[in-house]
């Protein structure tokens, strides 16, 4: 047995990088500890590396220690093993040489195969050593792009908290601006709070006004009539007194003369009878003298001059309306046309029922006249920068009004075809226009939820009403106007105290307003699919009319009385016709075969013998009770109409 030799301990030194590595960080932290906080961060995450991956070189160096410990074993065995050669070799000399030799052998052997298994073990370690180093430098290389995205990294957040503080800032700019356009909106809101208040109060006071301005109007008026008595009564009895003095005065009597003697009782005074006399006789050759003029001047002041009532109309305007002597319920269409290129959306007959006048999107306004039961063309109107929604006459045929989705409205002479005025001024499109009675004012609604008055002869607008809601159609009485709007009310206007009076809720978005011939009864038609009849004189639904089939098709479908105001005349959305009788509330009959389309609208002449009806595709129809009549006439005056019946009977109706 040999000898052990105590082993060798050797002390691990860490690589040169990582000693730099961790010189500088030490470095680092004592130069610049509270400037860059991250470089200890690093440093610490070195240390960790440090810690975690010395584990894994510990057995390399434990393996290595044990191979410099048998390699110096080695050595040792080598020197003795040689010095035992020495001393062998000179006991050979005096000893039994075979026995050695075979020991010899045997233990070079042995330390043969040793010192191959230390130097496989030496190898297998090199090569631990050279992967292991692989591994530490990719995790160099893997640390320098770490600390390069740590850098950029730290550039992106500090560009960040610029942006942050930036932000902070027009944050708190915001907030203050916020702040003063909430005090400037309250301070507005305090206003507007006085405002009202003040127009409240002058509202009153102008309703005062108004009532005391109408207060002393009526008590003038009762004045002015009284005073118109006080003269009727002089004058009668100046007439009377006249005719007395007349009446005393002797006549002489030529004897030329045939006189004709009639019994005549003095039925005046007291029941006196006088003996008859000669009261008449046969014209004398003298010239009567005349009356005095005081005697004609009463009569014609009291009783007026009645002119012919056609008259004082323009050349080539209508005879003014009358009432029909008979209106005939449709009952097939005799004349299908192409009115226009496009959707047609509102139709009028005039006053004395010979025109027909169509509006639709190709911007025209197109007159039709009606002869022996055809529509003929006879001109178009043009001016119009987009489509037409309304169109009216006035009421001697004169002119025609129409209102357009260009937002404003025009009027045009019928017989020249020459377009007179354009009124514009509302900010949204004109839905309808209407004349006043007079015909030199009109009313225009709007879907800007404006209502506006226009004065024909100065061509301004003279005022201006905010209604609230869009205005679909409009209807005018005297001094009153009645408009129908989207939030489904009826809003009744006072023109001279530029106010509304009163409004009627419906159930339904109002698409049309119509009057019947004595102004007492009003016609709407709703989005709910129901006509209403209202009562003007309450100011509430006296009743409804609907039938099933009949659809409302769009805003602003348009409805009608018929001229006596016994019938009414609508179009639903797959195309049919229903008529209405007023007093029974029941459908009277339904043209259903001719339309392809939704009907826009329905227009009934005032002659009470045609209706037409035009529709959301070019066309339009002219509906008559053909079966009754022959043959119409007009009169060369365009007054009266003459219609022949299968019973041999002619009627005669003053035109409308």
């Amino acid at each position: 047995m040999y000898g052990w030799l105590p082993p060798k301990y050797h002390v691990w030194v860490a690589p040169p990088k990582l000693l730099r590595e961790s010189q500088r960080d030490a470095g680092d932290q004592a130069g610049g500890m509270e400037q860059c906080v991250w470089r200890r961060h690093v440093s610490d995450q070195l240390k960790q590396r440090d810690r975690v991956q010395r584990q894994a070189f510990e057995e390399l160096i434990h393996q290595y220690t044990r191979l410099l410990e048998k390699s110096d074993l080695q050595a040792v065995l080598s020197e003795r093993y040689q010095a035992d050669k020495y001393e062998l070799q000179r006991g050979h000399e005096g000893g039994s040489d075979g026995l050695l030799q075979q020991e010899v052998s045997l233990m070079r052997i042995r330390h043969q195969e040793e010192l191959t298994e230390l130097h496989k073990k030496r190898g297998e370690l090199a090569q631990n050593v050279i992967e292991l180093n692989n591994q530490i430098q990719q995790k160099d290389k893997l640390i320098q792009s770490n600390e390069a995205k740590m850098l950029q990294y730290q550039q992106q957040i500090s560009g960040l908290e610029g942006d942050c503080r930036d932000l902070r800032g027009l944050l708190q700019d915001l907030e203050r601006a916020n702040q003063t356009l909430k005090d400037e909106y309250d301070a507005l809101q305090i206003t507007f709070c006085a405002l009202e208040e003040k127009l409240r109060k002058t509202s009153e006071d102008n309703q005062e006004l108004v009532c005391r301005w109408m207060a002393e109007k009526s008590q003038e008026a009762n004045k002015l009539n009284a005073e118109n008595e006080k003269d009727t009564r002089r004058r009668q009895a100046k007439l009377q007194k006249e005719l007395a003095d007349a009446a005393k005065e002797p006549l002489p009597i030529d004897p030329d003369d045939d006189i004709e003697v009639l019994a005549e009782e003095a039925g005046k005074g007291g029941g006196e009878t006088s003996p008859s006399r000669a009261l008449s006789r046969t014209p004398s050759k003298k010239t009567a003298q005349p009356p005095p003029g005081g005697l004609l001047d009463s009569i014609s002041s009291i009783f007026g001059r009645r002119a012919h009532p056609y008259s004082s109309s323009p050349e080539g305007s209508e005879a003014p309306s009358g009432v029909c002597a008979e209106v005939r319920v449709p009952t097939t269409a005799i004349h299908v046309f192409d009115a226009h290129d496009g959707e047609v959306n509102a139709v009028s007959f005039s006053p004395g029922s010979r025109l027909l006048a169509t509006g639709g999107m190709d911007r025209k306004v197109k007159l039709w006249e009606v002869v022996s039961g055809r529509c003929e063309p006879k001109g178009s109107l043009t001016g119009s920068n987009a489509g037409i929604t309304s169109i009216e006459f006035d009421s001697a045929g004169s002119f025609l009004l129409a209102a357009s989705n260009d937002f404003a409205s025009r009027l045009w002479t019928v017989e020249d075809s020459r377009l007179r005025h354009t009124l514009t001024g509302h900010s949204g499109k004109v839905l309808s226009a209407r004349f006043l009675l007079d015909n030199t004012r009109i009313v225009s609604g709007s879907y800007d939820r404006t209502l506006k008055l226009w004065d024909l002869r100065s061509k301004v607008c003279m005022k201006t009403v905010f209604a609230g809601s869009s205005c679909n159609d409009i209807v005018c009485t005297e001094q009153c106007v009645m408009s129908g709007h989207f939030d489904k009310k009826v809003r009744f206007w006072d023109i001279r105290a530029e106010s509304m009076v009163q409004e009627l809720q419906l159930q339904g978005r109002v698409t049309s307003l119509d009057l019947n011939h004595d102004r007492t009864e009003l016609l709407s038609c709703s989005r709910d699919d129901l006509l209403s009849i209202i009562d003007l004189r309450t100011v509430s639904v006296r009743h409804t009319l609907s039938t099933q089939g009949f659809k409302c098709g769009a805003d602003w479908t348009r409805v009608t009385f018929s001229p006596d105001g016994c019938y009414v005349a609508g179009g639903s959305a797959d195309g049919a016709l229903y008529i209405w009788n007023v007093l029974t509330g029941k459908v009277e009959r339904t043209l259903d075969r001719s339309h392809s389309s939704a009907i826009n609208s329905v227009s009934w002449s005032p002659s009470g013998a045609y209706v037409v009806s035009v529709e959301k595709s070019s066309k339009a129809i002219l509906w008559s009770d053909i079966s009754a009549i022959n043959s119409v006439s007009w009169s060369p005056s365009g007054a009266y109409v003459v219609s022949v019946e299968k019973s041999s009977k002619a009627r005669g109706n003053q035109g409308r």
